[in-house]
């Protein structure tokens, strides 16, 4: 990647966080002690950027300075087709292994043909949407009905196990590590 295409990712970058925070020019340079027209010919590309300029955009846009400079390529997308599918329950990992933010993403579709599976606990919290259906969500001593549209968070180390509820359901959820360990075994990691 070139330097030009570089400067240009990160000039971008530069002004959708700036709009997506709902800033404007001024506001930006205030909080980066920078002059607006500094900031606008940065963005328009009529200023070379300095690495002493961009530490305090980086700061102020609340990201990093690796995050802003990281060159664009295909590594930082993930593409699953395949579903593992084992009785009553398929799972598209939607994440890749050992996502860097410590969590991994599934789509799981539940079937009655899933085996009731005894409560596990562990370490941590998930969290999951229902996207069809209704999920039967046993914790500790109670069962709570999820239903479409409907979102769930708990502490794992509540007794936790997770059931379609009057037909097939699907969900998205979201593990930390632990949890992925315990409810999706052909994605343990080493």
């Amino acid at each position: 990647m070139t330097q030009d295409v570089i400067d240009d990712v990160v000039r971008q970058r530069i002004r959708g966080l700036r709009l997506a925070r709902g800033w404007t020019l001024d506001t930006l340079a205030t909080r980066c002690y920078l002059s607006p027209s500094t900031l606008s010919r940065i963005e328009t590309g009529h200023r070379r950027i300095a690495l002493d300029q961009l530490v305090p955009i980086a700061s102020a846009l609340g990201t990093t300075l690796d995050q802003l400079v990281e060159p664009e390529g295909d590594n930082d997308v993930v593409i699953r087709p395949e579903p593992e599918t084992t009785a009553g329950s398929t799972v598209w990992l939607l994440s890749r292994e050992r996502d860097r933010r410590g969590v991994t993403v599934a789509k799981m579709r539940i079937t009655a043909d899933r085996a009731r599976s005894e409560p596990q606990v562990h370490p941590g919290h998930e969290w999951f949407t229902v996207l069809s259906g209704t999920i039967r969500l046993r914790l500790g001593e109670r069962t709570i009905l999820v239903r479409q549209g409907q979102a769930a968070e708990y502490s794992t180390m509540t007794p936790h196990a997770i059931e379609a509820h009057d037909g097939p359901a699907e969900m998205l959820t979201i593990f930390d590590h632990d949890g992925e360990r315990a409810h999706l075994p052909g994605h343990r990691h080493t």
